[in-house]
């Protein structure tokens, strides 16, 4: 036994131990490794002091071999934990115009199984709940319904019909005016983009006037859209952009019924220019619905939920703008 070990086998910390006690396997005696300029004497107090903590476990009785053994200096296995990934809304993949028509969708079922109401989350099956108020639910279900009507059989009132170009022409220059004098930039994409309406309904408006028609003040609920559209421009560009996008795709797929019945019954089959575009409508509406999807990839999934309501209640506006034809 070298001198060192046996200097502190006999020093006075240790006249309290029990002997014998199990010695330490061989490579516990061994110094930690140690740089290549270490002196002897660090090397020496190292031993010294692996050696002491052991003999200091012994006298307190620990009879568990792992309580003295050192640790091997290998890190515990890390357990990870297993992610859960959202489910993906309807359309998600596609973009924000995709989730809309989902919406629009879910709002001509709305009896159907899976919608349930005010709730943002997924159900049990995974399936996107509806996130609409029973005031959104009401509504949607007149603008479904007045859709319904305008593909069987009606007949529109000449009255009716002013009123529904005066309040369509007030939301279409507001929604059009925000666009172009926004400073906000996700608005100037949508600028110029070929459907325009506000400058044709005005041209309509002349015409009937001509012909000897009362033109009529805008109604309530042409005044009150305009109103809350101006109020969400200024609140979030997402939301207003959203109503945007369904007030134009909106008149384009329902617009023709509409325009076909009153050029048959008021007009003595006169097409208006309401209902004229320059350029190929499907062409046009796909560069703005391509240029919407590009900027929702940048919202976050919160924002992505407020247009889906926003969706529900462009429908519902929509769709009482739709029923003061047939009033």
């Amino acid at each position: 036994m070298s001198a060192m070990a046996k200097a502190v086998l006999h020093s006075p910390i240790h006249t309290s131990v029990s002997w014998p006690f199990s010695l330490p396997p061989p490579h516990f005696l061994r110094p930690s490794t140690l740089p290549a300029n270490q002196s002897k004497i660090g090397r020496d107090r190292t031993l010294i002091l692996h050696r002491c903590s052991f003999i200091t476990a012994a006298a307190s009785g620990s009879s568990s071999a792992s309580a003295v053994t050192p640790s091997s200096g290998s890190a515990p296995p890390v357990i990870k934990k297993r992610l859960r990934y959202r489910r993906q809304y309807p359309g998600e993949n596609v973009g924000i115009t995709e989730e809309m028509r989902f919406v629009a969708m879910r709002l001509r079922n709305i009896n159907g199984k899976n919608y349930t109401r005010n709730s943002d989350s997924d159900d049990d099956d995974g399936k996107q709940k509806s996130t609409l108020s029973e005031d959104e639910e009401s509504g949607a279900s007149e603008s479904e319904s007045d859709g319904d009507e305008m593909g069987g059989t009606w007949k529109p009132s000449m009255e009716g019909f002013l009123k529904y170009l005066v309040d369509s022409q007030l939301v279409f220059s507001i929604v059009e005016r925000i666009v172009d004098e926004s400073e906000d930039v996700a608005y100037s994409y949508f600028r110029k983009t070929g459907l325009e309406r506000s400058e044709a309904i005005l041209k309509d408006l002349e015409w009937l006037r001509q012909k000897g028609m009362v033109i009529p003040e805008p109604t309530n609920v042409g005044v009150s859209y305009g109103k809350y559209l101006e109020e969400l421009a200024e609140k979030s560009a997402p939301m207003f952009l959203c109503h945007f996008y369904n007030i134009y795709f909106s008149h384009i797929a329902g617009g023709q019924v509409i325009a076909k019945q009153v050029s048959e019954n008021l007009l003595e089959g006169v097409e208006l220019e309401f209902y004229r575009w320059e350029g190929e409508v499907p062409e046009l509406l796909k560069g703005v619905r391509e240029k919407l999807n590009t900027l929702g990839e940048h919202w976050s999934r919160d924002v992505k939920n407020k247009c889906l309501r926003e969706a529900s209640k462009s429908f519902k506006l929509l769709g009482q703008l739709v029923r003061l034809i047939i009033l």
